[in-house]
């Protein structure tokens, strides 16, 4: 019963995510069948496990509420201020229209790569590539589908030195560097990369030809640039350069630099945030469209960040709810003792435990705490074992109720039913592929 409980709340959460029901109401209701079926306590799984736990809503919540709200803001003073406008145009003017699935994959794959949360690269390249969207005439769904390969797979678990939280995760886990793996890393972001991009420019090309177009959510602020006189691209990159900066500054300065760098180093969430609202005040200062009501267009972009962080934590909520459950810790034993090869073993258990909580960081957290030290003592090469693992983090988790998935829909005023087959054939069907295809190479190259 707690088995069929656990599996019918997860196949529920998931369908009503891809019918349209609200994430909120659907993640609600999901834990009470969970907590139901699994004779947990009632107000300790909602008040514990759903909302204040560990991997609580409003844990989740509370501790990335400000990294929201002011991507939010940077988003919108930059695409008030018509900035985002003029790298758009910028772009295309010197690639082309027909490179803009390029440009927003690449943009977001050297932003994360950069060390900007995930999180972050939606809020901040959103304006930039509605413009690019409209100016290229081309399916919304594909942007969130570029947006999810630049920044939710290969920079995320396979590109050797990206300083990830998964990275980080298999760093600490197996006693290895961010570099572990490389040749199996390069390989993975090879197939990843290549294979997203084949498939997003095939789905460009498919598209034009049943003649699908742009067409922007209600929330879009879309303005004829024709009546507008824009900022020059150069100087409408100065904000992202201030921002990216400032970020990558205590990752430059890799000692010293006193008691700012310290602080800075010491907070991984709240020194991005001082970042972007750094970079939304430079921008307010030097574009008069938004100079005269900067208080209006931040309180525009602060409210707008609300919805997708409670949507976000709802769905992390339920994996909060989900790993209280017996039916999960024997889940979790019953991987141990699986009979297949080690390789093979560690990509399914990380892959399963990523996919049941939403979450590669959950499931790879959940894999370090109870499993790791079983495939140490097989002789494996540690570095092989840090980057399967994460590369295997990269898979499931993106299923229709993951947190990240959730919140760029939100922010993008998409739905599952739009757009969520883009997004997952690039960041689950794919990144499994890369992960079995540097699985068999395994014997090969190490």
């Amino acid at each position: 019963m707690a088995y069929l409980g656990l599996l019918f709340g997860l196949i529920l959460l998931i369908y009503l995510a891809l019918r349209g029901v609200s994430i909120v109401l659907a993640a609600v209701l999901c834990s009470l069948v969970v907590i139901v079926t699994n004779g947990l306590p009632l107000a300790d799984s909602l008040m514990q496990g759903f909302a204040l736990g560990k991997l609580g809503a409003f844990t989740f919540a509370g501790k990335f509420f400000l990294l929201f709200a002011c991507g939010a803001i940077f988003g919108r003073v930059m695409g008030d201020s018509m900035a985002a406008t003029s790298i758009a145009m910028a772009m295309v003017n010197a690639w082309g229209r027909d490179k803009v699935l390029w440009i927003t994959t690449l943009a977001c794959a050297l932003l994360t790569y950069g060390g900007v949360v995930v999180f972050v690269v939606i809020f901040a390249i959103y304006p930039l590539g509605l413009r690019l969207l409209q100016e290229a005439n081309i399916p919304k769904r594909l942007f969130t589908g570029a947006v999810a390969l630049g920044a939710g797979t290969f920079t995320m678990t396979a590109l050797p030195g990206t300083p990830s939280i998964h990275n980080v995760i298999g760093s600490v886990g197996f006693g290895t560097d961010l570099y572990a793996g490389s040749l199996l890393g390069f390989i993975g972001s090879a197939i990843m990369l290549g294979g997203g991009m084949f498939y997003l420019e095939r789905e460009r090309r498919l598209a034009e030809a049943r003649g699908e177009v742009f067409e922007p959510s209600p929330n879009d602020r879309i303005v004829d640039i024709n009546d507008t006189h824009l900022p020059s691209w150069v100087a409408s990159l100065f904000p992202i350069v201030v921002v990216l900066g400032t970020i990558l500054l205590p990752r430059l300065m890799s000692e010293g630099g006193g008691a700012m760098m310290d602080f800075a180093r010491s907070q991984p969430i709240l020194w991005p945030c001082f970042a972007l609202i750094l970079g939304s005040v430079v921008a307010l200062m030097m574009f008069a469209g938004v100079r005269q009501r900067a208080f209006e267009v931040m309180s525009q972009g602060t409210q707008e960040s609300i919805m997708p962080l409670i949507s976000t934590a709802a769905v992390i909520g339920f994996g909060g709810v989900v790993t209280q459950t017996t039916g999960f810790q024997s889940f979790i034993a019953t991987m141990a003792g699986l009979d297949l090869p080690p390789l093979i073993k560690l990509f399914t258990s990380v892959s399963l435990i990523s996919g049941i909580t939403g979450s590669a960081t959950g499931g790879l957290q959940i894999f370090m705490q109870t499993m790791a030290a079983t495939y140490i003592e097989t002789g494996i090469a540690p570095e092989v074992l840090h980057r399967i693992a994460v590369m295997a983090s990269g898979g499931l988790d993106s299923l229709p109720h993951c947190g990240a998935v959730i919140a760029m829909l939100t922010i993008t005023g998409m739905t599952h039913r739009q757009a969520y087959r883009d997004v997952a054939v690039v960041t689950i069907v794919i990144p499994i592929v890369a992960t079995l295809v540097s699985i068999g190479l395994v014997p090969i190259l190490y």
